[in-house]
């Protein structure tokens, strides 16, 4: 329903703010200077604490160069979209915020959004600022993008070297190899597991769905933007993965529950399981838990021999700009501020993340080889979700039906191709008509 209002909501602003051609982004004492706007920032840290200590200082540098005050405001990722969508129909909310880049072609959707047009763009240095990979995320081609890359994680898989060199396992370089190693490595008598899901996040199940149904040769969406969610890849992906907590029972049947993607991490921090797979960020929760990243090593995702090597999305996050600001000229400023080349090297590091504008590389702290395999997945082994305005509601449905699945397996029923086939056709059924 929210995104019916949505569609239907033009995102014109009542008090006339500027064309994307007309919005100017000035230097310091611009015409933003003395004006103060609020920024939703995600929660990209350890913890919305942890955010605010890396954001302020950058935040009180911007103010001190341009004379515009910023409002900080982090949002957990639980609450971001549910709130965006809500200050998209009411007209109440921030002047910036940051989405998942997976949610940008739904936001750009509504036209609640500014439209960084070619001319709009310039002013940051143009696309070109940009990886093309990550600048693919802002937006569906051929139209104004109303986001911009601000940070870029991929998936990879983490392993124990401890436990791998104990039980004489190399990383895996399949998804039987994968299994095989996990099964070999869980003790359930000492609560200890081969792999650690966030079992009950809705997000990262969608997330695995498009990864393993990508490794199975499915897509959740045609060419003209139609749920394919019942495709044979599509089935199989999911079944893959929620068979690690059903058939090869590698998974503490705990973890159905965790709905936050924070046990997950913890336990494999702790010894409790051997691997886990996450995005880039996962560096900065796991060193949260107590685990240094020469404790763990990483490769990609493997996949099935005979399926396409995809071990990830290009994921990250993005920022943008609500049309109907009053300070359109001071967002903008702001906007410029924390996509330049100074502030990505700062931000990335800070948080763990890969820089999506060009000529930046990773920077933060890792081994030297875990970056070298981050730019490689990044490179080599992932592709963009579909850049469809459903992609939200693909989310919420897919990623609710794999929820759901991961908790029947975790009680111990049977969840076999038909019950997977079942429950993705139930998602598909749910999804909005075009």
């Amino acid at each position: 329903m929210a995104l019916l209002a949505l569609a239907a909501c033009s995102g014109s602003s009542d008090n006339g703010a500027a064309s994307s051609s007309a919005g100017s982004v000035s230097g310091s004492g611009g015409s933003g200077a003395g004006a103060t706007i609020t920024y939703w920032a995600s929660n990209q840290g350890s913890s919305l604490d942890n955010d605010k200590k890396v954001l302020q200082p950058e935040i009180d540098k911007f103010t001190q160069q341009t004379g515009i005050k910023v409002n900080l405001e982090v949002v957990p990722w639980s609450d971001l979209t549910n709130n965006t969508l809500s200050a998209a129909v009411s007209g109440q909310g921030p002047d910036v915020l940051n989405i998942g880049n997976t949610n940008a072609a739904t936001f750009q959707s509504t036209g609640a959004f500014y439209p960084f047009d070619d001319a709009a763009l310039q002013q940051f240095g143009g696309k070109q600022h940009w990886v093309d990979s990550a600048f693919a995320t802002a937006g569906v081609a051929g139209q104004p993008v109303t986001s911009l890359p601000l940070y870029s994680q991929v998936y990879a898989l983490y392993y124990n070297k401890k436990m791998f060199a104990a039980a004489g396992l190399q990383p895996p370089k399949t998804w039987a190899e994968l299994v095989s190693a996990a099964q070999k490595l869980t003790d359930a008598s000492k609560g200890v597991y081969g792999v650690a899901i966030p079992g009950g996040t809705v997000n990262v199940s969608m997330h695995y769905s498009f990864i393993f149904g990508s490794q199975n040769g499915g897509a959740p969406f045609d060419a003209k933007g139609q749920p394919t969610f019942t495709s044979d890849g599509m089935v199989e992906g999911v079944q893959q993965y929620v068979d690690l907590m059903g058939k090869d029972k590698v998974v503490n049947p705990s973890l159905a529950q965790d709905s936050d993607n924070s046990q997950a991490p913890a336990a494999f921090a702790q010894g409790k399981a051997a691997m886990y797979m996450t995005q880039t960020s996962g560096i900065n929760v796991l060193r949260q838990n107590g685990m240094d990243p020469d404790a763990y090593g990483i490769v990609p995702i493997p996949a099935p021999a005979d399926g396409t090597k995809i071990s990830s999305f290009v994921a990250g996050t993005n920022i943008s700009v609500f049309k109907n600001t009053k300070n359109l000229d001071a967002s903008l400023q702001f906007v410029k501020f924390m996509t330049s080349d100074a502030e990505q090297a700062i931000l990335n590091k800070s948080y763990t993340t890969i820089p999506p504008v060009a000529g930046l590389k990773a920077s933060f702290d890792a081994a030297p080889e875990q970056l070298s395999v981050w730019s490689d997945i990044l490179n080599n082994y992932s592709k963009p979700l579909p850049l469809v305005s459903s992609v939200q509601a693909f989310q919420a449905n897919v990623g609710g039906a794999v929820v759901r699945l991961i908790a029947q397996a975790a009680t111990g029923n049977q969840v076999d191709s038909d019950t997977v086939k079942s429950a993705l056709s139930d998602a598909q059924q749910k999804m909005p008509t075009s």
